[in-house]
């Protein structure tokens, strides 16, 4: 049984209250561990660590922050095995998944923002009688708050910046995936990592994001998760005037013409439709495919998901593994159903699975693809992050962008076609923020990262998320 505790101002402390979570291990559905049920008084010490610690963390010079960055880098390559496996245990997800893309890039998240913070240059503007130049300085204490689909990947990639810029972090990871942040914060006390510079709360977000939203020694807020989590979160710190990066769902469309290359986009599109049993926010729910080859598509596609291994999440040859939670198991469901209701022909899947040995309480899903929908029901419009895509025909590209365009998000999308022009006038207008042409998530770390409409506020990821960590100020001198 493992006991995670909170990690405030450089010690691993118990909850003020003393009470805890349970734990799930997705892939037997059994309880594994106990988890902080933090409140507001967790918070406060958190937040007045962080704010005792942040003026000498400010001040140290970028090179000596890079070289801490590079050791919690170090320090979770150096348990390589212990992480992947705690990633894989906590969220359902394959193993082999977590230790080829979910710990890997947790690590690159360290490094390339110790390298991007000493590349990072502000602006100057010189007139015939001043200079002008910018000023970026950290902002102070920050919160972070990360989803449970990628924990460690999207927990670093928000901490790796806002630590790089120098400012000092409150963190709430994912109640139902703590477990690698917790290791993380073990990292921080073998490095003798500053105290109070990184602070981890674990627990409810109703009962935590209020106090860290709102507190006025906050200086900003950096999220990641659902719209409607989101929407709230807008709703508390517009009124304050605080800075606020919001990186929300997703209802993301793959669009492929008759033109592509065929087997490359097929493979390709297996893989960015289930992908972590379909909970990535940037997998193609929506799969548009030009008429003439619709027929072999859904033909073809069918074969390769029916043919899709799901199981226990350490068997390397598992696909699929398990859904995160019973409750999220039930929310899809429940789409799946509601999808046959709107008039939608399941063409394979649509079924909870029941594994044989230590799985059999487990939450696991087939793979589903349904099409005979039409692009305004529910199902199309609204996100249902799990293993379950829709298929529909068009005609021509004007067909495709009205489709694609067509719901309330704007993430991402990706486009087949061997035509540069046709490439490059639907990238133009599909109103997205990330468009792949012929691949899916092909990863810059300097790239800006964020969506359009209900898909987010803000952008991540290379210089775009330093500059939203700090506070540019003018200093005009008259020559």
């Amino acid at each position: 049984m493992i006991k995670i505790t909170n990690y405030i101002d450089g010690n691993h402390v118990e909850p003020v209250s003393g009470l805890y979570l349970d734990n799930i291990d997705p892939s037997t559905g059994q309880k594994y561990g106990i988890i902080p049920d933090s409140d507001n008084e967790d918070v406060e010490l958190a937040i007045a660590a962080a704010q005792r610690a942040f003026p000498l963390w400010s001040s140290l010079t970028i090179e000596v922050r890079s070289e801490w960055l590079l050791k919690l880098a170090k320090g979770i390559e150096a348990r390589m095995d212990e992480f992947v496996n705690a990633e894989s245990q906590d969220n359902g997800k394959p193993r082999r998944i977590a230790a080829i893309v979910d710990i890997p890039r947790a690590i690159q998240n360290f490094t390339f923002f110790s390298q991007a913070i000493t590349q990072f240059a502000s602006e100057s503007h010189s007139t015939q009688e001043a200079i002008n130049y910018t000023l970026r300085q950290p902002l102070g204490v920050v919160t972070c708050i990360s989803p449970w689909n990628l924990p460690l990947y999207l927990f670093t990639w928000k901490i790796a910046p806002a630590l790089a810029m120098g400012n000092a972090v409150v963190a709430k990871p994912s109640e139902v995936t703590p477990h690698t942040a917790y290791l993380l914060s073990e990292v921080c006390k073998e490095i003798d990592f500053p105290a109070g510079v990184l602070n981890i709360v674990h627990g409810h977000g109703h009962k935590l994001g209020e106090s860290l939203c709102t507190d006025n020694r906050i200086k900003a807020v950096s999220f990641t998760g659902g719209t409607v989590t989101g929407r709230k979160i807008a709703s508390m710190t517009a009124p304050l005037f605080k800075k606020t990066s919001l990186e929300l769902g997703g209802k993301n469309p793959t669009i492929i013409f008759e033109d592509c290359d065929y087997e490359d986009m097929l493979k390709t599109v297996v893989r960015s439709s289930f992908s972590n049993q379909g909970q990535i926010c940037l997998c193609g729910s929506r799969i548009l495919v030009q008429r003439d080859i619709y027929d072999k598509f859904k033909a073809d596609f069918v074969d390769k998901v029916s043919a899709l291994k799901v199981g226990d999440p350490i068997d390397d040859t598992t696909s699929v593994g398990a859904l995160v939670s019973a409750q999220h198991l039930e929310k899809v469901q429940s789409y799946i159903t509601l999808a046959q209701a709107e008039g939608g022909k399941i063409l394979t899947g649509g079924n909870r699975l029941i594994l044989k040995g230590r799985c059999e309480n487990g939450f696991y899903l087939q793979p589903t693809v349904i099409e005979g929908l039409s692009n305004d029901c529910h199902t199309n419009q609204e996100e249902i992050f799990g293993p379950v895509v829709t298929i529909m025909p068009f005609d021509t590209e004007d067909d495709a962008i009205h489709l694609a365009n067509g719901t309330e998000y704007g993430l991402a999308t990706s486009v087949w076609t061997q035509n540069i022009s046709l490439a490059h006038r639907m990238a133009n207008q599909l109103d997205f923020g990330i468009v792949w042409i012929n691949c899916w998530m092909i990863r810059d770390l300097r790239t800006p990262f964020g969506g359009m409409k209900q898909s987010g506020l803000g952008r991540e990821g290379g210089q775009e998320v330093l500059r939203f960590f700090s506070e540019p100020k003018n200093v005009c001198i008259k020559y």
